[in-house]
């Protein structure tokens, strides 16, 4: 698998609407921001340990890779994130536990025996504390600490831990061949690295159709599309030049319906992401959704179709060259923000679950 460049930009402290102020008075209604952590609050991670380096801080074992581990992430007095590692046994909620397992950093994305595990034990800690009475001795270094603060639920951003090697990751989605530097994996095309592009703290992402690049489902073909505003070579340049990287995250569930026209589906949507960065002139990392959603009849999600933030996962832990992603200074663009004549809310939806800013494309590019 090809690994990007892992050259990181200069930081620029601004904003990415202060070349825009005059759209400030819109977002008030739509955008959806974290506020910054601080040192005294505290979100939980479970996901898949990524190898055996870690270690349980209550029993001082190894957590084997690949097995489940919980992780409670502080923020200390310098701003800097740190994550203290239990096997999943070993993890206490204290007195202010999750209010169920589904709130939890990567529930979603966990296998169905690990997530009732993880259910079981938000029960027992809910039981515990009903159970527990005033004046009671705490029990374990964790759960003290975990007593000194309540989780914030709207700020849990749930994590996809995804093993991506040379094997799994393809040239072709199923039967269709893709584009030159364009892989897939799994039901997740992507182009990784384009020419010129930058990793960085600052992400620039974007909807793709009906944001970006005017098109119809009734045209198919690479050509089948024109430009949505006439600003959008100006503004990519811009952020470019200010140091983001710009990304698109864009659903395109026909690849995976068209089944007898597969090749057909791919060429023409990748077609029409080829074309549009080649006209706006400025580099662009692309993650395509070919899932189809569960109103389709299917009985689970898929982890990559947007509103679910498995697409922003998978650049902000594989594609983004180690660089931590500083999500005051990200945000998010797109045309599906609930309104009466949108098609759906997902984009509105994608930016809340990961805590990006969000703006309606003719807010961000016309007004």
């Amino acid at each position: 698998m090809l690994i990007g460049s892992t050259l990181r930009t200069t930081q620029i402290p601004t904003s990415p609407f202060n070349h825009f102020s005059s759209f400030s008075s819109h977002f008030t209604l739509i955008f959806f921001q974290h506020k910054p952590m601080s040192p005294s609050s505290v979100k939980i991670v479970a996901e898949y340990a990524k190898s055996n380096r870690s270690t349980c801080k209550n029993c001082s074992k190894t957590i084997p890779a690949s097995t489940l581990r919980l992780g409670f992430v502080t923020r200390d007095g310098r701003g800097f994130d740190m994550t203290r590692w239990f096997h999943s046994d070993c993890a206490s909620f204290g007195s202010d536990p999750v209010s169920s397992a589904e709130e939890i950093n990567g529930f979603a994305l966990l296998k169905g025996s690990d997530q009732e595990a993880l259910k079981k034990l938000v029960s027992k800690s809910h039981e515990s504390k009903v159970c527990k009475r005033d004046g009671d001795e705490e029990v374990g270094v964790e759960e003290r600490d975990q007593k000194k603060v309540k989780l914030s639920t709207s700020s849990l951003q749930p994590k996809l831990d995804l093993v991506l090697t040379a094997s799994n990751v393809k040239t072709k989605y199923k039967d269709a061949t893709l584009l030159p530097k364009w892989k897939a994996f799994q039901t997740l095309i992507f182009l990784e690295q384009d020419d010129g592009l930058h990793h960085s703290s600052k992400i620039a992402a974007f909807d793709f159709d009906g944001c970006l690049a005017n098109t119809s489902v009734k045209r198919v073909g690479a050509e089948a599309w024109s430009l949505m505003y006439p600003s959008i070579p100006q503004k990519f340049q811009s952020l470019y030049d200010d140091g983001y990287k710009l990304v698109i995250f864009t659903n395109e569930s026909n690849i995976e319906r068209w089944k007898n026209k597969r090749q057909v589906a791919v060429d023409s949507k990748l077609g029409r992401l080829k074309n549009f960065i080649s006209q706006v002139k400025v580099p662009v990392q692309v993650f395509v959704a070919c899932g189809i959603g569960s109103g389709s009849g299917k009985s689970e999600e898929d982890p990559f179709r947007k509103p679910k933030p498995g697409m922003w996962h998978v650049m902000e832990n594989h594609f983004n060259g180690g660089i931590p992603v500083n999500l005051d200074q990200c945000f998010y663009v797109g045309d599906a923000a609930g309104r009466a004549k949108d098609h759906s809310d997902a984009d509105l939806k994608f930016a809340q679950a990961i805590g990006l800013k969000f703006c309606v494309p003719e807010k961000f590019f016309v007004e």
